[in-house]
């Protein structure tokens, strides 16, 4: 070993000790930085030169090499990151929709359908009590307006949620386009870094973040290619491919009760569907299917015009068969949206047979009793309350077990990728102690080279 390759093993290890201050450095600045996942620095010891004929004694290696640094990451668990965050996603959305309905049902309560029913039919029992004033029969009127007021109140809000979900799934496939497109420029500039060999973990940290917000707008999966890369799949088709991301578009009816189907599609292949069947998008596409495919906004507005047509028919049976015409006028296709009183005074009330002079409440007393019927408009209305309820349940407890699900996973990948400061501190006082003992190898070097040079042969006179 000469004197001099003694410095450069000395200067070895103090860039190696300086290369770890600074990933600590990094980790440390990045402590609360989300998405950040630590470094570290991977050092190898530097193999001695091959012996040659002039090589004499036992020489050690030519000190550390810094090979590089590493992303510290687990593709396991960002992958449980993203499975989980497309189911939480999904169930989060459709939990929230029946939230909404079930809220405006405003059952039980003074504001809900249930209490005008019961204030329609006390009018009815109260006309027939005294058919010839007029005073019962501008409660009826009264409460016969509530009624059908609070039965459109809650098909307008059906149709506005309908509207406002429809408004959501284009701003989430904006939303998908956008991130597909900053990913697939985070693999340009990643697949650019490998090949000049220079560290992307920042940028791989980004593109992982962008990949968890995709899974949980779409359920998309991940595939990581050899040149650093990433695939972004979406129900097995590629959304980004290397540096090429695809787009999606929202086509279909803009209205609850247009004809058709709301669908995502490939903007390349028009006609298409993307078969996103996860995450937030999938989950509002299901909340705008029609009817028969279980759409709940439909089937909620089918069930108030439902309700609506049983409770007008029924009414309007007794009312016209006692010469007085319907009592109730509604739109076949929105019932609930268009039913509407049509007597606007005492006269025009139906509150005895024909002929049965002025005293006759018996017509105004049997509407009265319609809602104690079996299938009476009250009954038609509980078992659409309930039903509702017990969906909104279901959907509130599914989302409770996703959302514990995504909060373990998320918080197994922080436990695994994110700094502590603990461990920095220790790394510091280790990469300290290695320069400094690497800056002391390299002065006692000199003082050995400076009796050397400057004092060989005075030494000892």
């Amino acid at each position: 070993m000469s004197t001099f390759s003694g410095l450069t093993r000395a200067y070895s290890g103090l860039a190696a000790a300086r290369a770890g201050l600074d990933v600590t450095g990094q980790n440390i600045a990045n402590v609360n930085t989300q998405g950040y996942t630590r470094q570290r620095l991977e050092t190898s010891a530097a193999a001695s030169p091959r012996p040659s004929l002039f090589t004499t004694g036992v020489r050690p290696g030519e000190g550390v090499l810094a090979a590089g640094i590493t992303r510290l990451g687990d593709a396991h668990l960002d992958a449980r990151v993203r499975i989980t965050a497309g189911a939480a996603g999904y169930t989060a959305v459709r939990a929230q929709a029946f939230a909404g309905l079930e809220d405006g049902l405003r059952e039980p309560g003074a504001h809900g359908v249930s209490a005008s029913l019961q204030e329609f039919w006390a009018g009815w029992q109260e006309v027939s009590n005294a058919p010839e004033k007029d005073a019962p029969a501008s409660t009826l009127l009264a409460a016969a307006g509530q009624l059908t007021s609070r039965i459109a109140a809650g098909y307008r809000e059906v149709e506005s949620q309908w509207a406002t979900s429809r408004s959501s799934a284009t701003s989430l496939a904006t939303e998908v386009n956008d991130a597909a497109a900053q990913v697939a420029g985070l693999n340009r500039q990643i697949r650019s870094a490998v090949n000049a060999g220079t560290p992307a973990n920042e940028l791989v940290d980004r593109r992982t973040q962008l990949t968890a917000t995709l899974a949980g707008l779409t359920g998309a999966t991940v595939r990581d290619n050899a040149d650093g890369t990433a695939d972004v799949l979406v129900a097995g088709n590629p959304l980004v491919s290397g540096t090429t991301a695809r787009t999606l578009q929202v086509t279909g009816p803009a209205g609850i009760g247009e004809p058709g189907t709301v669908r995502i599609e490939w903007t390349d292949q028009p006609g298409a569907p993307a078969g996103v069947e996860s995450g937030e998008l999938a989950a509002t596409l299901s909340l705008l299917a029609p009817a028969g495919d279980g759409g709940p906004f439909a089937e909620a507005a089918a069930g108030y015009n439902a309700f609506a047509t049983t409770l007008a028919d029924q009414v309007n049976a007794l009312h016209t068969g006692a010469g007085k015409g319907p009592f109730f006028a509604y739109q076949a296709d929105r019932a609930a949206a268009s039913l509407d009183v049509l007597p606007t005074r005492r006269g025009d009330l139906a509150t005895g047979e024909p002929g049965a002079g002025g005293f006759d409440g018996s017509v105004a007393d049997r509407i009265s009793e319609l809602g104690t019927r079996p299938g009476s408009p009250d009954a038609a209305w509980s078992a659409f309350v309930v039903d509702l309820g017990a969906a909104a349940r279901t959907e509130l407890q599914g989302n409770a077990l996703a959302e514990v699900s995504a909060t373990s996973a998320l918080q197994q990948q922080l436990g695994a990728t994110s700094v502590s400061m603990d461990e920095e501190q220790v790394n510091l006082l280790q990469y300290q102690h290695a320069y400094q003992g690497a800056a002391r190898v390299m002065t006692a070097v000199d003082e050995m080279l400076d009796v050397l040079i400057n004092r060989m042969g005075i030494v000892g006179r």
